[in-house]
């Protein structure tokens, strides 16, 4: 199943590390452009690596990593490492702490109809190509892709809170979150990391543009090296978590749209066609609102909100052909039934229009609606880990950022090159008794 690899990795050199809240970045689909701002300041901030600025950015990247690589801003561990990630945090009030354990480890980017890794959701086009030539240009991942993995024996917790109690680093982040990053460098060990891994498949819940960038990337260099039997090309960072744990989080993105030429009493009007509307006091109140009702979102327009409904008789004609596994979820009804039936958008199109975007900040959705820039926000509620794990088993997948999986992993803990000279190792050493 998914062959898993441990990495050579590249890590801020140690005088360095005491401030690496000062050199980790948030993932690059959730930086906003103050943080951004704020990151790009420090000179040796991992954003200049993964969000490079600048009118050429893969080349920025580029420039800058050899300059870091030179002067020993970054260095190469000796030694292929698992590196044991845990994430300590509390949810909105929330008392006790919660811990996602996990694990970052190289991954064979396996193209999607290998069923090696399965994904949940559709890319964004443009995403996918801003990652593609900020691969090609460095060789190196500044941030890994999160994948799940249904463990119900906890096989690998053992190994892992072990490690954990010797961190190599532990800070707060930009979300209140404290990361802490261990790393196991026994070859017996890593190899039960690759033998439980090998016998499973791997669901993508965070990092669908990377990945399909590693994928595309593999898919070009195929012809190469071909003599070797551990090729960089082929493999891709990523955080492995147990799905089965129970500090797995979903929260909610919600959906503005821009640019609407209707009249509110138009749009309304057509949306009544689809939907039940009830007025809503107070558009700030939707947050708490529990949407226990499927099919349910919240609508905030100008400054009236709304609470929408999907109409029964209506259904039957939504996703014609898909799966009830896909057809009953919220989102996959709100983007037919709203953006394509109503809006006239297509499902296609949807991906790469500039007219709906994704916010999971439900004060800045509020906040652009009633400065008059978003025609209108929708505001939805999260999915539960099950849902995810079925559509993934069914082969379709849902709209574009239909899950925000919280805490994000942090870039900058610990870097991956996929540059065939930094990669290279005997791995054969981790295959305990198995055939490759």
């Amino acid at each position: 199943m998914a062959e898993i690899l441990p990495i050579k990795g590249w890590r801020y050199r140690e005088s360095m590390a005491t401030n690496l809240d000062l050199l980790t970045a948030p993932l690059f689909d959730v930086v906003s452009e103050k943080q951004r701002q704020l990151l790009y300041e420090h000179p040796y901030n991992s954003i200049h690596i993964s969000v490079p600025a600048g009118e050429n950015p893969a080349q920025e990247a580029k420039k800058t990593l050899a300059e870091w690589k030179k002067s020993g801003v970054l260095i190469q561990d000796e030694q292929p490492a698992i590196y044991v990630y845990y994430q300590y945090f509390r949810l909105a009030g929330e008392h006790d702490e919660r811990c996602r354990k996990g694990f970052i480890a190289q991954i064979k980017a396996y193209d999607w109809e290998e069923k090696m890794i399965l994904r949940h959701e559709n890319t964004i086009t443009t995403a996918v190509g801003d990652r593609m030539d900020l691969l090609r240009e460095t060789l190196f991942q500044a941030s890994p892709t999160h994948g799940l993995y249904e463990d119900s024996d906890f096989l690998l917790e053992k190994h892992m809170d072990a490690a954990i109690e010797y961190p190599l680093y532990e800070l707060e982040d930009y979300q209140g979150v404290r990361e802490v990053l261990a790393v196991i460098h026994d070859a017996q060990i890593i190899a039960k990391f690759v033998e439980v891994l090998g016998q499973k498949q791997v669901i993508l819940a965070d990092g669908h543009h990377r990945l399909q960038s590693a994928i595309t990337f593999r898919k070009e260099n195929q012809g190469k090296l071909q003599e070797l039997s551990w090729r960089a090309t082929d493999y891709h960072m990523m955080y492995l978590t147990n799905a089965l744990g129970n500090h797995i989080k979903i929260l909610p993105t919600h959906r503005l749209f821009y640019g609407l030429e209707w009249s509110k009493a138009d749009f309304l009007n057509s949306l009544k066609e689809w939907f039940d509307i009830k007025e809503f006091s107070d558009p700030e109140e939707l947050e708490n609102y529990a949407f226990h009702i499927p099919g349910t979102f919240g609508l905030a327009m100008q400054d009236s909100s709304y609470l929408i409904h999907i109409k029964a008789s209506r259904k039957p004609e939504l996703n014609p052909g898909l799966s009830d596994v896909v057809r009953e979820l919220d989102l996959m009804i709100l983007h037919d039934a709203l953006f394509q039936k109503i809006l006239g958008i297509s499902m296609e199109d949807q991906r790469g229009s500039d007219q709906i975007n994704y916010e999971r900040n439900f004060s800045r959705c509020i906040s652009e609606v009633r400065r008059g820039r978003a025609s209108f926000a929708v505001i939805t509620r999260e999915l539960e880990m099950q849902q995810v794990l079925e559509v993934c088993h069914s082969g379709e997948v849902m709209p574009q950022k239909s899950t925000y999986f919280y805490p994000k992993a942090l870039g900058g803990l610990v870097f991956a090159s996929v540059d065939q000279k930094e990669f290279e190792f005997d791995y054969d050493a981790f295959f305990r008794k198995t055939e490759r």
